[in-house]
């Protein structure tokens, strides 16, 4: 008579052979394996967007000036995502990174702390004395196009007087309105829905918003080409996209150069 395994042994044997496809090589659907895990640079907004696109590589996730200033230093990246088309540009020019693409687009919005103890309601009234704002400093490109959305409404001068402090990327901004460190904070749209149940959401004017378009390059050094442009095709690929559009980043306008 056959002797059937005591169940905890079954269990084992089920989680040893689960574990033995988990860890196989996912070949494409073509049968070709995989390109090799890169290590991308990315933007601090992308930063629950990119691993949903391939969770297989390596992210550095932070301000898309202190990336550049890293690759400029020898960082070992293989492809730079920012969150303009600025930096990667002027990378382009010094011949850091190959030509960059356009990948997709964003905009911004105020956040609150969920109990809105400023009780703001609208841009103006960041202008309000005793009112405590966060902003990313403008060597960020949050930052920088925050600046210019204050100078399209003419509130530079009134709404910078009420800020409290500078970060160098958009999730410390997110963290601390939060936390309820500040009473305002100007972050992506896709920044704030990261954090639905945590900050309150204030719309911008659609006519003062910048263009707010995202680039990405290959690292001219990088030691794994095929695979840094297979990376940059996948994010432009139309699961690619639609994985973007998911975390609530905009399409690019049709007929755009990607």
């Amino acid at each position: 008579m056959t002797r059937r395994p005591p169940a905890a042994l079954a269990a084992a044997l089920l989680l040893v052979v689960g574990a033995g496809v988990a860890g196989a090589a996912r070949p494409k659907p073509s049968g070709k394996p995989l390109p090799p895990p890169i290590t991308v640079f990315a933007a601090s907004s992308l930063t629950d967007a990119f691993p949903a696109i391939d969770s297989r590589d390596t992210y550095s996730f932070a301000g898309s000036s202190t990336l550049a200033t890293q690759i400029m230093n020898g960082a070992p990246a293989d492809v730079l995502a920012s969150a303009n088309t600025t930096i990667p540009n002027m990378l382009y020019t010094q011949g850091l990174v190959e030509k960059p693409v356009d990948f997709t687009r964003n905009t911004l919005v105020i956040i609150v702390p969920k109990t809105n103890p400023a009780d703001i309601s609208d841009v103006y009234d960041l202008t309000k004395p005793g009112v405590r704002i966060d902003i990313a400093n403008s060597s960020v490109p949050v930052g920088s196009y925050t600046l210019s959305i204050l100078k399209n409404m003419n509130l530079t001068g009134a709404v910078l007087a009420n800020v409290v402090s500078q970060e160098t990327d958009v999730r410390t901004v997110l963290t601390k309105i939060a936390l309820g460190q500040a009473d305002a904070g100007f972050v992506y749209a896709t920044d704030a829905r990261s954090a639905a149940g945590q900050v309150t959401v204030v719309r911008l004017p659609a006519w003062a918003q910048p263009k707010v378009t995202y680039a990405m390059a290959v690292v001219t050094r990088s030691a794994h080409q095929a695979a840094a442009q297979a990376f940059v095709k996948e994010v432009l690929s139309k699961a690619g996209q639609a994985k973007l559009q998911y975390f609530g980043f905009l399409p690019l306008p049709a007929g755009s150069p990607s």
